[in-house]
């Protein structure tokens, strides 16, 4: 693929003017040195706007772009189920769980685990995420970013990698949070533009010029199985997303550890001026993911369409790419580049928070400066992102689905992680040992489930594994006197109520929900 002059200009202007804007609006005032709270989570100032439009940015990458567009061209739009059904984990996320750690204070999802229970809980924790941040997050996004740029400029893949790595810590670097924050703005405006542009000139083409609707209304005649929701045990990619249970299983285990306990998607939320603010800013990111199908799925149902013979699915998007014209290539590849780079920024800038502020304060002697904490969690962010430059070939470059890779492996952790924050949440008898027992138990059994049966469904693995997990933690406390700790948080004193606003809203994106699984089950 030729990029024209223009092309150039408007990727080069991109990187350079994202770089300004990032440096600009987390510049400090003179004299006054950056706190570890300016630097994790923007000094709590983020408003609404910032906060979904960041919580977008992170959450759709090169895993989503292409990997889920791949998807698309192989599943169909059953796929969207992720997207869709988030909305919700959204929505619940917001209004029961962001009460009790805005009330907290806290800066990380290990340190409520430490209020909550001890440094041992908070340490098996960080010490987690920073292996799934560096060695599935990290390097799943560089890998899908760097094959999209190759495929669409013929660069090399480890430039490529080496490239995105070096953008993502240019602007995040210094700025902290709010530097990642603001500039998401920017990020998923060319997010959404691009993703419809791409959709928007398939689905021409497909009608010859004939119109959106036209084009629509012609791949659904060619292709209707790529337009149902729900899959049959007949389909081939049942295992992935088996029939109904994807909207009444294990996929909402997923989603509620994703959404509600995630460092990086959390953090945004905790760097709000008031829960107010945080919950219109999450449920502006609900009503975007609405939106996402058609960003991020749609063009790949195209794809098998105009180009059904690909050697791997992950080819799907930057295939429909060469059909844009002159600029809008440009925007759009502007677009693919800001995606990436700002959920790469997202997940350094966790892994530097949680190394810095739960395991690098645990071990040194004395208490550390704030400019040491925050020197600190830069150095971190660059060494993160190195070591996963190196390791993302050798671990995903076999791959025929990046995606659903991430979603398998990540599976093996999250019905574990899902138990510990439930019940140090909402259960008083909940001890220490109970949720240690609750995280081996689910790593065990979901590594003897996936090696015994391997063609069991991951999203069936997650709740076979989250029920014995629960179960495992609740006998661990009975054995421990099933009384109530004096950690125990007490709900009590926690106002769970919503604006009316908030409500309507819910209501309107249930109804939204609703309708379309009815018209494409």
């Amino acid at each position: 693929m030729l990029f024209s002059n223009l092309d150039l200009f408007i990727v080069a202007f991109y990187c350079i003017g994202i770089i300004i804007l990032a440096q600009y609006v987390s510049r400090s005032q003179q004299g006054v040195e950056k706190t570890a709270e300016d630097y994790f989570l923007a000094g709590r100032s983020l408003p609404w706007w910032a906060i979904g439009a960041s919580l977008i940015a992170a959450n759709i990458s090169a895993e989503q772009i292409i990997g889920m567009s791949g998807q698309g061209f192989v599943v169909g739009m059953a796929i969207a189920t992720y997207e869709l059904t988030a909305a919700i984990a959204l929505i619940v996320m917001a209004k029961y769980f962001l009460p009790l750690f805005l009330e907290k204070q806290i800066y990380t999802m290990p340190q409520f685990l430490e209020q909550r229970f001890d440094k041992r809980v908070s340490l098996v924790l960080s010490f987690f995420w920073l292996a799934v941040y560096i060695f599935i997050n990290l390097t799943s996004v560089l890998w899908l970013g760097s094959l999209a740029i190759s495929s669409l400029t013929g660069l090399d893949l480890f430039s490529g990698l080496l490239l995105l790595a070096l953008l993502s810590l240019a602007y995040s670097l210094w700025g902290g949070l709010k530097a990642v924050a603001m500039t998401d703005i920017i990020q998923v405006v060319l997010l959404i533009f691009g993703g419809l542009s791409v959709s928007y000139i398939a689905l021409n083409q497909i009608s010859e010029g004939a119109g959106v609707i036209s084009g629509l209304s012609q791949v659904y005649a060619l292709l209707p199985e790529k337009f149902d929701m729900i899959l049959s045990p007949e389909n081939s990619a049942y295992k992935d997303l088996p029939g109904v249970w994807v909207l009444i299983g294990g996929l909402w285990i997923a989603h509620f550890a994703y959404w509600g306990f995630n460092q990086y998607i959390t953090q945004r939320a905790l760097g709000a001026k008031s829960l107010p603010e945080a919950q219109k800013g999450v449920m502006f990111a609900a009503y975007l993911k609405l939106l996402m199908p058609f960003v991020v799925v749609l063009p790949g149902i195209c794809a098998a369409v105009i180009y059904p013979a690909l050697d791997k699915s992950d080819q799907a998007y930057p295939m429909m790419m060469s059909l844009l014209p002159n600029g809008i290539l440009g925007l759009t590849f502007a677009a693919l580049v800001a995606a990436i780079v700002s959920s790469l920024a997202s997940m350094t800038n966790s892994v530097s928070t949680i190394f810095t502020m739960d395991i690098y304060r645990s071990f040194v002697k004395s208490p550390p400066t704030e400019q040491k904490l925050v020197n600190v969690g830069r150095n971190m962010a660059w060494i993160a992102l190195l070591v996963a430059v190196l390791c993302a070939q050798p671990l995903l470059g076999s791959m025929e689905s990046a995606f659903q890779y991430i979603q398998n492996f990540t599976g093996f952790f999250t019905p574990g992680i899902l138990v510990i924050f439930l019940v140090a949440l909402f259960w008083k008898k909940a001890t220490t040992l109970s949720v240690l027992v609750a995280a081996i138990v689910s790593l065990i059994l979901s590594l003897f489930i996936f090696l015994v049966f391997p063609e069991y469904p991951f999203i069936h693995r997650m709740g076979v594994v989250f029920i014995i997990s629960g179960f495992a933690c609740y006998i661990t406390s009975l054995l421990q006197g099933y009384v109530d700790q004096d950690k125990a948080i007490d709900t009590a004193g926690i106002n769970f109520k919503t604006e009316q606003s908030f409500n309507i809203n819910t209501l309107i994106i249930c109804m939204i929900l609703t309708i379309t699984y009815f018209l494409l089950w």
